[in-house]
């Protein structure tokens, strides 16, 4: 590694960690005030003993869960030593700057969607890319993104998203039955001349949309975290720029374009799992850095390898007597 390594400004590194890290924990300790409070109105005390018996439970299975299950669901299968030499040199060199037990396995994934993704534990990672990322990003970029997840998996991120959906989801699971529960129940109320807990059936109705709110919330401040240490990684945060820049342009709006042509009706940034790019983008940019190279590689431009599949390419239609065939 370089001793003239490109590196932030420590005192805006630190500012950003302690606000990062007390956002978390913020919305980590709100989730699991609300799932206490849900299972105390459903359950009462049993109910908040047994959500924290089954949060803990599911804590563990998935810190123990190996990456290759997840990996298998997309089809994901690890890079050979002779396939993308150029990202799996990157990867080691970020390894050895974050001071990862081990270097994560790289996998490829045959989607045409500009992706990657990080499972695991630092003793045990993987990173996987998809095809259509190799083929519109750049070395320079894909360095950026590889920092990025490496930052997930350095900084313990997959385990407290893993918290924050286990409490999600316990929250979803009490509120519903108990709001059943208290429905069925108003009629005997009504004719008992019981009055009807309107507010707790408003709280129970409200609780899992609160919950997948804070668990986006939770996720957005990862996700600045991870910029902020990816660009630390690399010494160069115009790098991961550039490249959320290129995944915006590219795939940011697909869906709506193609559902509603010519509209624009952006996404309220409560509802987003990962921040706005501009604001990302933003951030990155206004990071300060010494002068001085970035991760080591032969060429800033260089597109990497030639991609490991064959471009897929769509069916072609036939006509037959029978009608239309692919």
């Amino acid at each position: 590694m370089s001793p003239n390594i490109a590196t932030l400004d420590r005192d805006q590194q630190r500012r950003h960690d302690l606000r990062n890290t007390l956002h978390t924990w913020l919305l980590i300790l709100g989730a699991a005030v609300l799932m206490a409070v849900i299972a105390w109105m459903t359950y009462g005390v049993g109910g908040i003993v047994w959500a924290a018996i089954f949060g803990g439970l599911g804590l563990w299975s998935a810190s123990k869960a190996s990456p290759k299950l997840v990996l298998r669901l997309y089809k994901a299968r690890p890079v050979a030593t002779n396939e993308l030499t150029d990202l799996q040199t990157i990867i080691r060199e970020l390894t050895a700057r974050a001071d990862l037990p081990a270097v994560p396995t790289l996998h490829y994934v045959p989607s045409k969607m500009m992706n990657a993704f990080a499972v695991g534990r630092p003793e045990d990672s993987a990173i996987a890319v998809t095809d259509g990322l190799l083929r519109n990003l750049t070395l320079r970029q894909l360095a950026g993104v590889l920092a990025h997840e490496i930052s997930h998996v350095r900084s313990g991120d997959l385990k407290v998203m893993a918290l924050g959906d286990i409490l999600n989801r316990i929250t979803s699971f009490m509120a519903t039955f108990g709001l059943f529960g208290l429905i069925f129940s108003i009629p005997a109320m009504l004719a008992a001349g019981i009055k009807v807990p309107w507010l707790g059936l408003f709280l129970l109705l409200l609780a899992p949309t609160a919950g997948g709110l804070l668990q986006l919330a939770l996720s957005r401040a990862r996700e600045y975290d991870a910029d902020l240490d990816a660009a630390d990684l690399t010494g160069d945060p115009e790098g991961l720029a550039s490249a959320l820049q290129v995944l915006e342009r590219k795939q940011g709006h697909m869906w709506e374009g193609i559902l509603l042509p010519g509209s624009r009706s952006p996404e309220p940034s409560i509802l987003r799992s990962h921040p706005k790019t501009a604001d990302r983008v933003k951030r990155l940019l206004s990071l300060k850095r010494d002068a001085g190279p970035h991760v080591t590689m032969r060429d800033a431009r260089h597109r990497p390898d030639h991609s490991i599949v064959p471009i897929v390419r769509p069916p072609r239609i036939h006509w037959r007597r029978m009608g239309l065939w692919y």
